[in-house]
């Protein structure tokens, strides 16, 4: 049993496709299914069920897989602190953000990072939490910036920031007229959300559940209609197809488009947070990377800056 026969196992696992698989592992398709059926030999039993147009992975396949996840995980991790115990901090650094983050903070955040670490390359992704995590479980990223609660007994986070809830709406609405919204004054307005997937939505609805559309079927006039992204969604407001609420550090830059108020107290707000595995070996690169997030200037945030003793788990 080799490294390369674990790492071929979980590609096939994860492509459901002996192609694919070999294309992710640079190698040839035959090389993969000779070394994956050496493997099958080897430990006497059958990992996939093959089928002319899928790939199964059986009952015992499932377990050895994930073990294999985690001992090339462990392996890769064993390398990395054996570059670091020699000064060698320039591995590629894999981040993840949730949509509704990621244009924000990343322009920024970016170019701190590397003053502290120049020599260190970012990959970024953007996705909804539930992919990133998943691949941060896998190895595939190593930091993962998303809105709480998360929680996961393998995964470490820290709160990054706070920041609240405004309402947006074009300059010309009744509602520009007031300082501060009530609640109140959001029945029968056309609302503009996010669509499912998105935890932002998930948080919205949960902080004004009776402007989602779903608690008003005895009111016809309360209406919701949903865009793909908040940019998209800050331009139908504009244009005068509803109003919408918005994370406070995305209208930074956007203010001659909408008209934007605060919410009534108690405000509701997201809290952004950093998550990590635990078993995690750069701490160095870790602390640096909290230090350049706490570094720069998030517009109408309250920033977090006690270093790693909120952690939760």
């Amino acid at each position: 049993m080799t490294l390369n026969e674990l790492k071929y196992i979980v590609a096939v696992a994860k492509y459901r496709h002996f192609r694919k698989a070999s294309e992710s592992c640079y190698v040839s398709q035959p090389t993969l299914s000779i070394a994956i059926k050496k493997l099958e030999d080897e430990l006497s039993i059958t990992l996939f069920e093959r089928h002319r147009n899928d790939i199964l992975v059986t009952a015992i396949g499932e377990k050895i897989i994930s073990l294999a996840e985690s001992i090339l995980l462990q392996s890769e991790q064993i390398k990395q602190l054996a570059k670091e115990e020699q000064g060698d901090h320039s591995g590629e650094l894999r981040i993840g953000a949730i949509y509704t983050i990621a244009p924000y903070l990343l322009p920024k955040l970016i170019p701190a990072f590397h003053r502290l670490l120049p020599q260190i390359p970012l990959i970024v992704e953007e996705n909804y939490t539930k992919q990133l995590m998943d691949k941060l479980h896998q190895g595939e990223l190593d930091f993962v910036i998303l809105s709480l609660p998360y929680e996961d007994p393998a995964i470490e986070t820290k709160i990054l920031y706070e920041e609240p809830f405004v309402l947006a709406f074009p300059p010309d609405h009744p509602l520009s007229e007031n300082k501060t919204i009530k609640i109140a004054d959001l029945k029968n307005q056309t609302f503009l959300l996010l669509g499912a997937g998105h935890c932002f939505r998930d948080q919205v609805v949960d902080a004004f559940p009776n402007i989602a559309g779903l608690q008003f079927e005895r009111d016809q006039m309360q209406r919701t209609l949903e865009g793909s992204s908040l940019e998209t969604i800050r331009f139908m407001v504009a244009s005068g197809a509803g109003i919408t609420i918005l994370p406070c550090s995305s209208i930074n830059g956007h203010e001659e488009l909408l008209a934007i108020r605060k919410i009534e107290s108690p405000t509701p707000s997201r809290q952004v947070a950093l998550a990590w595995r635990k078993s995690f070996p750069r701490q160095q690169v870790l602390n640096h990377f909290i230090e350049a997030i706490q570094s720069i200037k998030i517009p109408c945030t309250m920033t977090i800056t006690n270093p790693l003793t909120d952690v939760k788990t």
